[in-house]
C-alpha cells in the first residue's frame, strides 16, 4: 500500500471569513472601515474579517489600500490580491490568486488581529 499518494480527506474548515471558491482560489470576506487612522485587522468573526483602512472611501482609494494592505499582511504579491465583490459596499470579498490555504491565511490574519 505504499503506492498511494492520496492524502487523507481533510475535514472542511468551519465556515469562517476565509473560504475557497469553486475555482480553488482562497477568498476572504471583509468588513471594511475606511477613513481610519491606520490600516489594521480589528476583528475576526465567523462572518468576516474587520479591517480598518487608512484611506477615504472615495474613488476606490480604500479598495486599493485594502488590497495593498492585505498583500503585505499575507505576504503575497499585490497582483495576487484582488477585490472580487463589494467595490461600493463595506461588505467586500477579496480573492487571492496565489496558491495558499485558508488555514495559512487565517493564521496570518489572526496574528495581525492580536497586534492591536
Amino acid at each position: 500500500g505504499k503506492g498511494q499518494s492520496k492524502e487523507p480527506e481533510r475535514p472542511l474548515p468551519p465556515s469562517g471569513p476565509v473560504a475557497v471558491d469553486p475555482k480553488g482560489c482562497v477568498t476572504i470576506a471583509v468588513r471594511a472601515k475606511p477613513g481610519s487612522k491606520q490600516n489594521a485587522v480589528t476583528d475576526l468573526t465567523t462572518e468576516a474579517v474587520s479591517i480598518a483602512i487608512a484611506a477615504p472611501p472615495s474613488e476606490g482609494e480604500a479598495n486599493a489600500e485594502l488590497c495593498r494592505y492585505l498583500s503585505k499582511v499575507l505576504e503575497l504579491r499585490k497582483s495576487d490580491v484582488v477585490l472580487d465583490k463589494g467595490g461600493k459596499s463595506r461588505e467586500k470579498v477579496v480573492k487571492l490568486l496565489a496558491s495558499t490555504t485558508p488555514e495559512e491565511i487565517l493564521e496570518k490574519l489572526k496574528q495581525q488581529a492580536e497586534k492591536k
